[in-house]
């Protein structure tokens, strides 16, 4: 574990030791205020072409356990931590931190100021950064800082059209998970009691999606960049013109607000953690949640027949949507079972509204 340095687009370096993979990475560099749930982190496709750094200073004392992955590949760019449990304990584990990220070639920076750096993000908003064996970068890495081309679209998390596993021989009527990257969904519709749920990949076509004669679809999260999804934003528009009950988690919130015709903004900093204050408008309850993202839906370009449901409490930005002209609705954030909100969209199937 040699020495290594992350190289930030505004000239400030911060010397550590690489754990993991010995490579070197570039991404944008964001940070995670969770203090638990580090699988899901380095799994979520939210974080896909990123180097995440985690905000709380002890990471993987629980080690490796592959069940509880948000989906089947590690997808960030790198991972910065404080400090890594060298000797974890948890009967689930499969090996620490360290003998995880050198499986998946994803390289690890530790030993330096993560309350520092998180506030040089916190201040400049969007901001890419290098890992590197040396704090002078080469001619290709200072071009690769300049870049603005996204890393994480839709198909590059999960390319093609991939079926998932069918929990019963009766196809219709049952949940359609459209998987734009986060596999966990279809764990959690079971988790709730949902008999009939079918995962299919991002490439899926309108008719195929209709062919399968579904009691409702789930828009699933994914990675961070609407804009870059316009054919499932054509998709998406048709399967609203057939009144198909949606729901829309993360990326499918956005992507759902996309076609019906509202606007997604660049967050300064963006919302990434499992502690994210949101506000159900209607009732005023307060939920704490689980977010990876750095866009929102701007509420001001929201048409009439959509309106706000939850906010965000300390920002204001818009958290999820309810649409009054078809059957549908969405959260930016992860579900909370508190909330009941898998519950209401059982209930839209079953009304058939």
């Amino acid at each position: 574990m040699g020495v290594a340095y992350l190289v930030l687009e505004n000239g400030a370096v911060f010397k550590g030791r690489q754990f993991g993979y010995s490579a070197e990475a570039v991404g944008e560099l964001v940070f995670s205020t969770a203090m638990t749930g580090y699988m899901e982190t380095l799994t979520n496709p939210g974080y896909s072409g990123q180097i995440v750094l985690q905000t709380f200073p002890l990471i993987g004392n629980y080690g490796w356990i592959p069940a509880e992955g948000r989906s089947d590949r590690v997808q960030l760019n790198a991972y910065i931590v404080r400090e890594w449990c060298q000797e974890p304990s948890n009967f689930r584990s499969e090996g620490n931190l360290d003998s995880f990220l050198c499986e998946n070639k994803i390289p690890g920076l530790y030993n330096i100021d993560t309350r520092a750096l998180t506030r040089i993000i916190r201040e400049s908003g969007k901001l890419r950064a290098v890992l590197s064996h040396s704090p002078e970068l080469t001619e290709a890495q200072r071009e690769s800082l300049k870049g603005n081309k996204s890393e994480n679209s839709v198909e590059k998390v999960l390319p093609g059209f991939a079926a998932g596993k069918v929990n019963s021989d009766e196809k219709k009527n049952g949940i359609i998970v459209w998987n734009f990257g986060d596999n966990a969904i279809v764990r959690e519709f079971e988790n709730f009691g949902c008999k009939h749920v079918m995962a299919v990949g991002c490439a899926a076509a309108a008719d195929e999606i209709l062919a399968m004669s579904p009691g409702g679809v789930v828009l699933s999260d994914g990675p961070e960049n609407p804009a870059e999804s316009a054919e499932i934003i054509e998709v998406i528009k048709k399967l609203c013109d057939k009144k198909v009950p949606i729901f829309g988690i993360g990326l499918g919130h956005q992507l759902l607000a996309i076609a019906r015709g509202a606007k997604v903004e660049k967050l300064p900093v963006g919302h990434r953690g499992a502690n994210q204050p949101v506000r159900e408008k209607k009732t005023g309850r307060a939920f704490v949640t689980g977010q990876a993202h750095g866009y929102a839906v701007s509420a001001d370009s929201l048409p009439k027949t959509a309106k706000v449901s939850y906010e965000h409490t300390i920002d204001g930005t818009c958290e999820g949507i309810d649409y009054t002209d078809i059957p549908a609705f969405s959260v930016q954030f992860r579900p909370t079972p508190d909330a009941d909100i898998f519950g209401k969209f059982v209930k839209m199937i079953e009304k058939g509204v």
